[in-house]
């Protein structure tokens, strides 16, 4: 008879590189709900599995790079390169009312490396390490209000998904999934947002492999659906 971890175990068949796509298959869902059918919800309903998946996958990203500068600079980048069209897709026009989720996301890896800075094993044995402890977390909340100051995508939630996934990564992976989903899930209750909960299900189906890779997968898609969705919206006319 098989334990319950075993059990788990058996189920969990989805690699970094599907959940980022199913991520990106719901992301679509969501702007294009957003952007051509505002009164359909459960097309925005599927897009509420895209924001617990990616922060997720940021985390994890951020935990196995080689190089977490290299990871933050090409976050960075790509929130530059994603901009103008994420601002055409959603506004028509170039403004700075909302800027993109990967400017987030940048936000998120710049405070976790700051914070591995703050909390560095070598402190450990120290006094002050509770201290340090503290001051991480702070850092941690500065960068959720710089987000939301900046009003860049999903603000002060993201920021702190992606920490509580990364901070509870040597936790068990129902645990440290269920943190995270029910951070968002719990603070995101309104209409179709009450659907995020449902993410929980391909996290805990994640078996921890990193899978084929596509590093630029995601990189590439972002800004490329939303200049789709934007040429669309023109020949539409909407």
């Amino acid at each position: 008879m098989m334990s319950e971890t075993e059990e788990i175990k058996k189920y969990q068949i989805l690699d970094g590189t599907m959940l980022k796509i199913i991520a990106m298959i719901s992301m679509v869902f969501d702007h294009a709900g957003d952007i051509f059918f505002p009164g359909v919800m459960w097309a925005r309903m599927i897009g509420r599995l895209a924001m617990p998946l990616f922060s997720f996958c940021i985390a994890e990203g951020y935990s196995h790079t080689s190089d977490k500068t290299k990871y933050l600079m090409q976050l960075g980048l790509f929130a530059l390169i994603s901009e103008i069209p994420f601002d055409l897709a959603f506004e028509k026009k170039i403004n700075l009312t909302h800027q993109n989720i990967m400017l987030t996301f940048f936000i998120s890896v710049l405070a976790l490396m700051i914070y591995d800075h703050i909390t560095d094993e070598k402190y450990r044995q120290e006094k002050t390490y509770t201290i340090r402890i503290i001051l991480g977390v702070l850092v941690i909340l500065a960068a959720a209000v710089l987000a939301l100051l900046l009003k860049a995508d999903y603000t002060i939630f993201a920021v702190i998904a992606v920490f509580l996934f990364y901070v509870f990564r040597h936790k068990k992976h129902i645990i440290r999934c269920a943190i995270g989903t029910a951070f968002l899930a719990l603070t995101r209750t309104m209409s179709f947002y009450s659907a995020t909960g449902l993410s929980f299900i391909p996290l805990l189906m994640y078996n921890g492999k990193r899978g084929k890779g596509l590093k630029w997968l995601f990189y590439l898609f972002y800004p490329g659906h939303l200049l789709i969705l934007y040429v669309l919206r023109l020949l539409l006319k909407k």
